[in-house]
């Protein structure tokens, strides 16, 4: 093992050297981080990035609801938000701004409350809000690309900038900071004015339509694949035959067939294996690339 760890700057928050990932990710597996992170603020978070040895890698996770860390751990630092980026500030009557730590359903449900219109899908996402600015996560018809104004980022050097709409570069589940360590320190989404009760009732009802066609009391990560064009991927997998078909302790669910399932003491490589498994059933039956939504990181043993 490098020194690096032993040249670590000094940082109000949390430091843990070898720490286990699988608690941090809805799919409980992987192995540890070489050092795990948690800032206490963003002035925090700078201190550390500058004092960083920089040929050390950074890899910026949330709850970890759409994340795979592989069995042999993270290389480098992974860096964890937390309390110290979860405000949430009503800006004006369709404005409001969210740290990244914030998860997307308590934004949807505080705009609902100021009357800000347009953000109620993000109670269909279970993921943060830095996650959905970085993936450009949507559901329902709508997704991020749609509200967000401006997000302000912070780069492996630690310094500080503001991203507008366009600077994020938006398309299907992806932006512009994807591919980077840049760490999303907090964004401003603009909706638009509506009635209380009017946005509450539509939220109700996607809350409702997610827990009666999602398996969300499960070890499970999410959508597992992206949507091809043209089709959905629940479908194809459905089609090939694997919702709810056992793989050693893992499979696609018998309620969405997009949702892996960790049945109990699963590893990062049976889940993974499973994934690749019905990517190429699928490649050979229907002649279409399934592409991988859950970000997998880490080694493999």
């Amino acid at each position: 093992m490098s020194d690096w760890r032993d040249r670590l700057p000094a940082v109000r928050g949390r430091i843990e050297r070898d720490a286990a990932l699988a608690p941090y990710t809805w799919l409980r597996v992987g192995g540890p981080a070489d050092v795990l992170f948690m800032p206490e603020d963003a002035d925090d978070l700078a201190v550390f990035l500058k004092g960083l040895d920089p040929a050390v890698p950074v890899l910026p996770i949330g709850v970890g609801s759409n994340l795979l860390v592989r069995d042999g751990g993270v290389d480098g630092v992974v860096i964890r938000l937390g309390r110290g980026f979860n405000k949430v500030q009503v800006l004006d009557a369709v404005s409001v701004s969210a740290g990244s730590a914030v998860p997307d359903a308590v934004l949807a449900r505080r705009a609902a409350q100021a009357g800000i219109a347009g953000l109620e899908f993000y109670a269909g996402i279970p993921g943060t809000v830095g996650g959905a600015v970085v993936m450009n996560a949507g559901c329902y018809g709508s997704e991020t690309v749609k509200v967000i104004a401006t997000a302000t980022v912070m780069d492996r050097k630690g310094d500080t900038f503001l991203m507008g709409h366009d600077d994020l570069a938006y398309s299907y589940r992806h932006s512009a900071l994807q591919g980077r360590d840049w760490i999303v320190l907090s964004a401003v989404f603009e909706g638009h004015a509506d009635d209380p009760d009017a946005i509450a009732a539509r939220m109700a009802a996607i809350t409702e339509r997610r827990e009666t066609t999602q398996p969300i009391r499960e070890k499970t990560g999410g959508s597992t694949f992206k949507n091809p064009p043209g089709d959905s991927s629940w479908r194809l997998v459905d089609a090939a035959g694997w919702r709810g078909k056992p793989f050693g302790g893992v499979m696609f669910s018998d309620l969405h067939a997009n949702f892996l399932i960790n049945g109990g003491e699963a590893t990062a490589a049976d889940l993974e294996g499973l994934g690749e498994a019905v990517r190429a059933d699928v490649k050979a039956k229907f002649g279409v690339d399934l592409e991988w939504e859950i970000k997998r990181v880490g080694r493999r043993p």
